[in-house]
């Protein structure tokens, strides 16, 4: 099964920005909503944001409400996470998630409707 791969990640100081990258392995999740996820060390993995597949909605979780932007490219089988003013709290490995019986975002973020994972990309921030 083909996954997700994420760039992007590094380390930032606090009121930074990185922009974090997803390449869609397969065109007809193109079709479907792309999730972002985080896990920080000792944490749960959390949903982060979530954009459907006609690129007109978005979700955000409380936390980054305001500071995160994601989009997509369909054409170019792209996602997009734009975070800016970036905290210690979230360094975390990012994660871009598929669930592929979903077109619009969920209500909620549930992991295990999720079948198409990446690999993560690190993103650290400290001083």
């Amino acid at each position: 099964q083909a996954q997700f791969v994420e760039s992007g990640g590094g380390l930032v100081q606090p009121g930074g920005s990185l922009r974090l990258s997803c390449v869609i392995p397969d065109s007809t999740l193109r079709y479907y909503a792309i999730s972002w996820f985080r896990q920080a060390p000792g944490k749960e993995r959390e949903g982060v944001s979530c954009i459907n597949s006609r690129n007109s909605n978005t979700v955000y979780a409380d936390s980054v409400k305001g500071r995160f932007t994601v989009s997509r490219e369909n054409a170019k089988n792209m996602v997009y996470l734009q975070m800016d003013n970036l905290k210690p709290e979230d360094a975390a490995v990012y994660y871009c998630a598929a669930n592929t019986l979903r077109s619009q975002c969920p209500p909620k973020f549930v992991i295990n409707e999720y079948d198409y994972w990446g690999q993560g990309t690190q993103v650290t921030v400290s001083s």
